[in-house]
């Protein structure tokens, strides 16, 4: 008995070591692939300026009764017949805490040249950081690390993560985060809406807020199978045989579209934005979505 579960044990530990060395191998890939989208979103925007306390001069405008004579600009004024207002860039950091989903249906790709719903994930956050950190933002994993960073070593640290880290529900069920913290949750969000209203509403009682990512693989979306086909629940060994797939095609697409209705409105009702991204189509397209998205939250 001894002996057998000893064996357990180190099959279960030799699984685990390939299994963290093949997560491994996919960093440099994964980390080149974020950095060449977060650079071509970088070229088509322009920079997060809003007023606010820092040194670097922004705009003049016109002075308003509430601003108070301590306000005025009066070398600027003093060429015109108008009060001005001199406004600064505001430089404070922010956070932002990321989140990718370690289900075992995160792991389905449906092809050979498609990236699994975790990898795309992972890519897609990571570029969303890189942009962040260019910016002086600070941002961490929720649920991994406890401390924001900003900074090379700080998108170092949170890229590794991201493609390595389990992606607990734990993160999101019981999340530890300051109040008015904004988040992106990276998932299929495949677990049922009831469930994630649950999690959000825990999100709500801190006040924060942010981008739900949803990763869909195209086979998901468009369920092509033909014939006899069979259908494994990824992480529970349940099948469902169909002697026919097309006969469920329409039923299948409809309970498909339903379930993306009721996240978007799930999401728009505690103040969250809902972006569907599918794995056949750019990663660069999400990234704007999402950076545009936090850029207004600021």
């Amino acid at each position: 008995m001894v002996q057998g579960a000893d064996r357990q044990t180190e099959a279960r530990v030799v699984a685990l070591r390939h299994e963290g060395e093949d997560a491994a191998a996919r960093l440099p890939a994964l980390l080149a692939e974020a950095d060449r989208i977060a650079a071509t979103v970088a070229q088509g925007v322009h920079g997060r300026r809003r007023s606010g306390i820092g040194e670097t001069f922004w705009q003049y405008r016109h002075h308003r009764p509430e601003d108070g004579r301590a306000a005025v600009d009066w070398r600027k004024s003093a060429k015109s017949d108008q009060l001005f207002v001199r406004q600064n860039e505001w430089e404070a950091a922010n956070t932002v805490s990321l989140w990718r989903d370690g289900s075992a249906s995160m792991q389905f790709a449906s092809g050979r040249n498609l990236a699994s719903k975790a990898d795309r994930a992972a890519v897609c956050l990571i570029a969303v950081a890189a942009l962040l950190t260019q910016g002086g933002e600070r941002v961490s994993v929720l649920g991994e690390s406890a401390i924001a960073r900003t900074g090379a070593l700080g998108l170092e640290r949170v890229s590794r993560r991201l493609i390595l880290g389990p992606g607990a529900h734990t993160a999101v069920e019981a999340p530890h985060i300051a109040r008015f913290s904004r988040i992106v949750l990276a998932s299929d969000f495949l677990d049922p809406p009831e469930t994630w209203s649950a999690r959000l509403s825990r999100f709500a009682t801190r006040e924060a807020g942010g981008v739900l990512l949803r990763i869909v693989d195209p086979a998901e979306d468009d369920f092509p199978y033909a014939g006899r086909t069979r259908f494994e629940a990824p992480g529970s060994g349940e099948t469902l045989l169909f002697g026919r797939a097309e006969e469920a095609r329409n039923a299948y697409r409809e309970r498909w579209a339903e379930h993306g209705e009721r996240l978007d409105v799930l999401a728009r009702q505690f103040g969250w934005t809902l972006i569907t991204h599918r794995t056949d189509r750019p990663a660069t397209s999400a990234v704007l979505s999402l950076f545009k998205t936090l850029a207004r939250d600021v």
